[in-house]
């Protein structure tokens, strides 16, 4: 059996990955873990401080070793103090992808255990659901909305390429035009109706993480 624990960001990432991701790799004998970051004592959910998330990380390493661990966490709006965000060869110019990969390797290096995987979502869990938007008809009552978002998917070649600004994040996209847009509702339920295959052929990033579980599988699911 090959275990993997990932420490997500909060309650909608839990249930992604308890939802979709959880029963898709268990069926592969692959079985995953989520685990929400803790910020405080009695409290969770939010990377607000990469001091805070770091020791977590370092324990579920080190805690079992034949393991593996991941993050399920969003660029947008990392702390200042994640490693690499403040570096000078932070591509802060370039692609949400470059960002991301600049921030995982360097994540890689402070972290340094070799069941390791750093992941960060391009640039949030939202983005997934820009892959399909007609999943967003069962939960609005006017087709306008559904219409608005698939326009606004349109302007980018990847759902992952639509920006990080708080105001056109893709979150803040759906807020706008879907007020009663419930995150940890709604997210994992479209997320779903979407399914792994279509995030993977829209979402680059998304798929190469997703590679590098599937490398975990059992040699005997592999072949």
């Amino acid at each position: 059996m090959t275990r993997v624990y990932l420490l997500v960001e909060g309650q909608t990432e839990e249930a992604f990955v308890r939802e979709l991701l959880e029963p898709h790799y268990a069926r592969l004998g692959l079985y995953l873990t989520p685990i929400i970051v803790s910020t405080s004592p009695g409290y969770k959910g939010g990377v607000v401080s990469y001091a805070k998330i770091k020791p977590q990380l370092l324990r579920l390493c080190r805690q079992d070793a034949a393991a593996h661990v991941t993050t399920l966490f969003d660029l947008y709006a990392l702390p200042q103090d994640f490693p690499g965000k403040a570096d000078a060869a932070y591509p802060s110019a370039g692609t949400g992808h470059m960002k991301a990969s600049f921030l995982e390797a360097q994540l890689t290096q402070d972290i340094a255990q070799s069941n390791f995987i750093p992941n960060l979502v391009v640039h949030e869990f939202e983005a997934l659901l820009f892959v399909d938007t007609r999943k967003f008809s069962e939960w609005v009552d006017n087709y306008k909305i559904v219409i608005s978002l698939g326009d606004q998917a349109q302007d980018y070649e990847t759902p992952e390429d639509i920006n990080d600004s708080p105001k056109t994040a893709p979150s803040k996209r759906i807020l706008a035009v879907m007020p009663n847009y419930q995150k940890t509702f709604h997210g994992p339920l479209i997320a779903c109706e979407i399914g792994l295959d279509a995030m993977r052929g829209a979402c680059p990033h998304f798929n190469e993480w997703l590679k590098k579980l599937d490398a975990l599988l059992p040699s005997m699911t592999t072949a």
